[in-house]
């Protein structure tokens, strides 16, 4: 079997698969109302988004994890890079927290779950355990390579203080994304892509599978999510979705990849921070809400017309991130 195959394979699976559960399991989750409550804060015509149900997330965390062992698990043994296996545990991690957080907005019947502190906390020790799991199989180094050139930055120690911090925040980030239907869940798409490009002009068989699989299940997650969205991923799904951005970088070993692919996360972030800053500092807000999706909304645009833009953004992100490091 070759590269092209085990992507095709993995990729009608996991549409499949994310299909069949979404099919099912939608009128299951409406029928016990686990629906997105949604906060006074945000734009008052997303008020006719509550209910709508959540969690979403955990039908293509359940396809892409039993399509990539499935498809995958064979090659990681006979190549012996564990590497696949590791990212992808740390993702169902993330995603975890993330249900966590879902369930106690759910058990609670309110928009808030975990707290901030307790989500980051949490996200530090799993970006930690990857990160140290991974150095210590060999799968990364200590040296961050730069781009449009073969420069390679060598941090030591300081490293992995980075790549703590750095991952915890990609994926907050990709959290920050899902404030639009279809938005966070395109965009990675596209990312998922120049990630899957990358795989299989290396000819890994085993990280193909898994981006087969994302590729797959997203496609099937965005027929019920685009606008008018009838399921929400929550943050089971953001979270996961995080990881696996994040994770994708440190298996090329190539962390600052998602400056350039995920150029999008990293503006939803720094609107947030922006805005904070300026009102704490000045009483004055830069943008007429944050993150800026909700700006381009109060602006006038469409939810599909936000989604369409961002997503060509990231595709023409993802082509420089190309050539960026190659």
């Amino acid at each position: 079997m070759n590269v092209g195959i085990i992507f095709t394979l993995s990729l009608v699976l996991g549409l499949v698969i994310t299909l069949i559960l979404e099919k099912k399991f939608i009128p299951f989750l409406m029928r016990i109302k686990m629906g997105q409550v949604i906060l006074d804060i945000g734009p008052r015509w997303h008020k006719s988004k509550e209910g709508t149900p959540t969690m979403g997330g955990i039908f293509f965390i359940a396809s892409i994890t039993l399509v990539t062992l499935a498809c995958g698990t064979y090659y990681v043994v006979r190549d012996g890079n564990w590497s696949v296996l590791i990212t992808l545990g740390m993702m169902v991690l993330f995603g975890g927290i993330g249900f966590i957080d879902d369930y106690t907005k759910f058990v609670k019947k309110q928009n808030a779950g975990l707290t901030a502190r307790q989500k980051l906390v949490l996200q530090f020790i799993v970006s930690a355990a990857y990160v140290a799991l991974m150095a210590y199989k060999g799968y990364i180094t200590t040296a961050i390579r730069l781009p449009f050139c073969d420069v390679t930055l060598e941090l030591g120690v300081f490293y992995y203080i980075f790549s703590v911090i750095f991952i915890a925040f990609i994926t907050n980030s990709v959290n920050l994304t899902d404030g639009v239907d279809g938005l966070a869940g395109s965009i990675t798409l596209v990312v998922a892509v120049l990630f899957s490009v990358l795989s299989i002009i290396a000819g890994n068989m085993a990280l193909t599978s898994l981006l087969g699989a994302v590729c797959g299940s997203l496609v099937g997650f965005l027929w019920y999510n685009i606008n008018p969205a009838r399921i929400f991923m929550g943050d089971t799904g953001s979270l996961f979705l995080g990881g696996f951005v994040v994770g994708m970088a440190y298996i090329f070993n190539c962390p600052i990849i998602v400056f350039l692919c995920g150029a999008w996360y990293v503006i939803e972030s720094l609107s947030v921070m922006i805005q904070v800053f300026s009102f704490k500092v000045f009483h004055k807000r830069v943008f007429k809400m944050s993150p800026i999706h909700h700006h381009f909304e109060i602006c006038g645009w469409s939810e599909h017309k936000i989604v369409r833009r961002f997503s060509i953004f990231t595709a023409i992100m993802c082509i420089v991130a190309y050539f960026a490091f190659k």
